[in-house]
């Protein structure tokens, strides 16, 4: 049984179905299907806090590289359209009770003083950044933000206000965007893509399901998360696109009874050494929290999230936010797989195989910036353009190195960095004659001794690095093996 599509879209997750619905708003005529798993099984959409951050996710990289600064211009163009983009959404749905009721305004930055190096040198930058680009913000007394309520000996430092910033309900959203795509005539097929359809020309042209069933289509969107890296090298050569990576995150949804009220806003730290940052996001029920989140990146699906991090990122929600939170009743766990791409920049528009295209690879970016990313895809497919090198997503092609914002051993000593971060954070405290020089140092040699065994390296990000080889004991050999074969395949397809 063969169906037929002008477009498919593979992936019903945020990016996905914004996707869809923007293509159908523009040309209606054309028959749009988007395909995807109706339970979602570790969809990071629906296991994300959701929230509307640009200016609460600078980093000191995020102006350290030309591919960092056009991430980061897509960040503020998001903020920018996202008052637009939910009136939209709520004109295409018939109301404003599906979108807005989940809509929260404002986000608190908690410099907690139980922080470590990364996170403060984080806040500095977030604090320049909004200067710098007019953003308005004000730092606040953290007496005067509801819902902040830490322990003694975890008080924030510093506690900065980005009014423009908050959260949706990830859920609810994603609800609300497959309703807004059936109103504009979208097919929604619940299914998973087996594999990609090829012309006799080697253009794609269409899609093979799990069931046997083939969709022909004139083009094919990628934005499968995870799985649209293994689909992609059904027609891209080896070494053509950096791999993805699974970036495992756990969050919690909590319910408070007699314990206070809760605050309206989204209170988080900056993002912290190897990880992003903690949150704790008001949800559309009226005591409802949604607290996140880990993240572990590995080159295989994870089995699950390990359960020394659930509880370490439960205590630090009690410790430096609100210790209410200790006694709410759990609702809901939520484990997500976010797509990662080996240098963690996103994978986005077409690719080499006509009729193919890339809306993946959005790491924690991907909800936030899910309606830039769909006028793009729309405006490249609809009108067949060709990016610019004024257009920030020119940065974002597919076929690519991995994207290098540092040398190699400028990477191991910034790993290193990171390293010692975490440990601290995650509790360990040398004795008080010695700073943390010697866990650096002992970071320092083990990831020098991983470069050192991929013959001929590429700076990786410390995130990437810093989980999976800082015990020799524990390293996964496959992965090595995988990553080595990768650089190799990618050196002699990019001829470098």
């Amino acid at each position: 049984m063969r169906g037929l599509a002008d477009v498919v879209v593979v992936g019903n997750g945020a990016v996905g179905l914004s996707v869809a619905v923007e293509i159908a708003r523009r040309a209606p005529e054309l028959k749009v299907s988007v395909v995807g798993p109706a339970q979602r099984t570790r969809a990071a959409s629906t296991a994300a806090g959701a929230m509307l951050n640009c200016f609460g996710e600078v980093t000191t990289y995020t102006r350290r590289h030309p591919t960092a600064e056009a991430r980061f211009a897509v960040a503020r163009e998001a903020l920018d359209l996202w008052p637009q983009w939910l009136a939209a959404l709520e004109e295409d749905v018939g109301g404003a009770a599906a979108v807005r009721s989940s809509w929260s305004e404002g986000t608190f930055v908690i410099m907690s003083s139980s922080s470590g190096r990364i996170a403060g040198e984080n806040f500095a930058a977030m604090c320049a950044a909004a200067a710098e680009f007019g953003e308005p913000h004000e730092l606040v007394a953290p007496e005067h933000v509801d819902g902040l309520s830490p322990r003694l000996g975890h008080r924030p430092l510093r506690v900065l206000h980005l009014r423009r910033e908050g959260a949706v309900d990830g859920r609810a959203l994603v609800a609300a965007l497959e309703r807004a795509a059936c109103e504009r005539g979208v097919e929604l097929v619940p299914a998973t893509v087996r594999s990609l359809l090829r012309a006799s020309s080697g253009a794609v042209s269409g899609v093979e399901l799990d069931d046997g069933r083939a969709v022909s289509a004139a083009a094919v969107v990628l934005a499968a998360g995870v799985a649209s890296g293994a689909l992609a090298a059904q027609v891209l050569p080896p070494g053509a696109v950096p791999p993805m990576l699974h970036g495992t995150g756990l969050a919690v949804t909590v319910k408070r009874v007699n314990t206070g009220p809760r605050g309206t806003h989204v209170i988080r730290t900056p993002n912290r050494a190897g990880t992003c940052g903690l949150h704790v996001v008001p949800l559309a029920g009226e005591d409802e929290q949604y607290i996140g989140a880990t993240n572990v990146i590995t080159f295989d699906r994870a089995h699950g999230v390990h359960l020394g991090l659930a509880q370490t990122m439960m205590r630090q929600a009690s410790e430096q936010v609100d210790q209410a939170l200790a006694v709410s009743y759990v609702h809901r766990w939520m484990t997500g797989i976010r797509p990662i791409p080996l240098d963690c920049y996103p994978l986005i528009g077409p690719c080499s195989v006509p009729g193919l295209l890339f809306a993946t690879g959005t790491y924690r970016d991907g909800f936030h910036s899910s309606p830039v990313i769909a006028r793009h895809l729309a405006t490249t497919l609809l009108q067949n353009t060709v990016d610019d090198k004024d257009n920030p997503f020119v940065h974002f092609a597919p076929e690519r190195m991995p994207i290098q914002t540092m040398s190699v051993p400028e990477a191991v000593t910034d790993t290193a960095r990171h390293a010692a971060d975490t440990m601290h954070d995650q509790g360990s405290r040398m004795p008080w004659w010695l700073d943390d020089a010697p866990l650096e140092e002992w970071a320092h040699a083990r990831i020098r001794a991983f470069y050192e065994s991929l013959e001929a390296p590429v700076a990786l990000p410390p995130e990437v690095v810093d989980p999976q080889f800082l015990d020799p004991a524990a390293i996964d050999t496959r992965s090595v093996d995988l990553l080595r074969r990768y650089l190799r395949a990618a050196r002699t397809h990019h001829g470098t």
